[in-house]
């Protein structure tokens, strides 16, 4: 099974690591659930999450492409299916093509703005892969394309935006520039080895100190949601129960961990990020 082709395009897509699509998916329910105040309708419900799954596995292949030879020179990623050979570019570039094709049959269902930002997504997106070669912290454009998981949800739901939209997008915007400097703490040595920029290798020793900062203000951005659309105690009780676990991983990001531990951080992510979908849904 592990030589057959079928588990080298699953490979690519990443499907066999279900964190980074969950991460992504994350931050469009809670859009989706905070604009239908607790109860998204099932069609839409339905449609953000195949499009979570067709466009993070676009993206992924994107990546992909964009750095097949740097992948090789990287611990990390160097058996990846195009940086090991596995597969071939032309198959890859078919794949990209089939999954936003898939992504865009999807977002036909929804209504003109929220076609129309998913549209604005697509060139985000596919800048990302090259930002790391060119933007001293190039987990700020990846931090925009996630940004359109708040928007495009809440335009689905609600056909606008509004404030709380947009508090909610700084909230993902500055969790997503955090956790993805805990996940690139695993590359820094390699990246700086290639000559490739990301915001661990940006911020230096200063590391734990700019992801305190960032989750903190995720914190207060989504108190500030709370406060916009009067969400009850369990919104903040999940929020407190989160701050646990985020100042936990600060304190020991002041100390370098093994490359284990900064995984095992970004995997925790995705549990407070679905305990804070919890919290949404239950208040």
């Amino acid at each position: 099974m592990k030589d057959s082709l079928v588990y080298r395009v699953i490979r690519l897509l990443r499907w066999d690591k279900p964190t980074g699509r969950l991460i992504l998916m994350v931050p469009a329910l809670w859009s989706l659930v905070l604009a239908a105040d607790g109860h998204p309708p099932w069609d839409l419900l339905l449609v953000v999450v195949l499009g979570a799954v067709a466009t993070s596995a676009a993206g992924c292949v994107v990546n992909d492409l964009w750095d097949r030879r740097l992948d090789a020179q990287v611990q990390r990623t160097r058996q990846r299916p195009l940086a090991s050979g596995q597969l071939s570019v032309g198959l890859a570039m078919v794949i990209a093509a089939i999954c936003l094709l898939c992504a865009y049959l999807l977002a036909r269902y929804l209504n003109p703005l929220a076609f129309g930002l998913a549209v604005l997504a697509v060139p985000v997106m596919l800048l990302y892969p090259s930002a790391k070669r060119w933007c001293p912290v190039p987990q700020v454009i990846l931090a925009t394309a996630w940004g359109f998981a708040v928007l495009i949800p809440w335009a689905a739901v609600t056909g606008t935006l509004t404030a709380a939209t947009w508090w909610l997008w700084g909230a993902v915007w500055c969790w997503t520039l955090a956790f993805d400097t805990i996940y690139a703490l695993m590359d820094r040595e390699d990246d700086a080895r290639v000559g490739i920029h990301s915001s661990a290798r940006f911020f230096g020793r200063y590391t734990p100190w700019a992801v305190g900062v960032l989750l903190g203000l995720t914190l207060a951005l989504l108190a500030q949601v709370g406060r916009v659309l009067h969400r009850p105690w369990p919104y903040y009780l999940a929020l407190a129960l989160t701050a646990g676990v985020w100042a936990t991983q600060v304190y020991r990001l002041r100390r370098s961990q093994p490359l284990p531990v900064y995984s095992r951080m970004f995997q925790e992510h995705v549990a407070t990020g679905f305990l804070l979908l919890l919290g949404m849904v239950a208040s």
